[in-house]
């Protein structure tokens, strides 16, 4: 797949060869369901917690005598069928993660690319780097280039002047190579990547 390569300033710099086997496979919902899936119940936190009956805040002296009352027999007002009493069977703090194997989140993240690529959404740039970290000049370079809610990956390591400019800009993120995930790619609209994230995507997935 050859896809043209483009500059901060809209120009041209020539073009890139895509491997078809990473940015040109046919993109399963059911794969990338599946990833994205993995991915939000690792990152979620399981902290969620009820009090239960032996730990509820209450007197433990019996509310009333056992017979007598007509009524059913009660021993502790910290029972669940009470105003204020425990939860039965709550939520507990729990880690909601499950294992998903590494070639099938690789493949995730083919398929990831190649629907960037098929609706058109990929865009290929020279490199990500501003001689001074000015959050203006980028964003009149993204308003140029029509961006609004852009993924830009770039390779081992991102521009620091580059990542300080974008910090500032509601709608554009920017991640290393190996920060490159399913979800945040799918969330976006346009995905940027750089020669340098292209060469390092491709060298990670083969």
């Amino acid at each position: 797949m050859k896809l043209d390569v483009i500059k901060l300033d809209a120009g041209k710099a020539g073009s890139i060869d895509l491997s078809d086997e990473i940015f040109g496979l046919e993109p399963r919902a059911d794969i990338l369901h599946r990833v994205v899936r993995w991915q939000r119940a690792k990152a979620q936190a399981g902290t969620h917690s009820v009090l239960t009956k032996s730990e509820v805040s209450y007197s433990t002296k019996k509310i009333y005598r056992q017979k007598g009352t007509g009524g059913a027999r009660h021993g502790s007002r910290k029972a669940p069928i009470f105003r204020k009493g425990g939860v039965y069977k709550g939520p507990t703090p729990r880690s909601h993660a499950h294992d998903l194997p590494k070639k099938f989140r690789a493949l995730g993240l083919k398929h990831a690319l190649s629907s960037k690529a098929a609706s058109g959404n990929l865009v290929v740039l020279d490199d990500a780097t501003l001689a001074e970290a000015k959050t203006k000049l980028l964003a009149k370079a993204a308003k140029e280039l029509g961006w609004k809610k852009v993924l830009v990956i770039d390779g081992a390591e991102v521009n620091e002047n580059f990542a300080q400019a974008a910090r500032n800009i509601e709608g554009i993120d920017v991640l290393p190579s190996m920060g490159a995930n399913v979800y945040d790619i799918l969330k976006r609209d346009t995905l940027v990547l750089t020669k340098a994230g292209v060469e390092a995507l491709e060298a990670r997935l083969k």
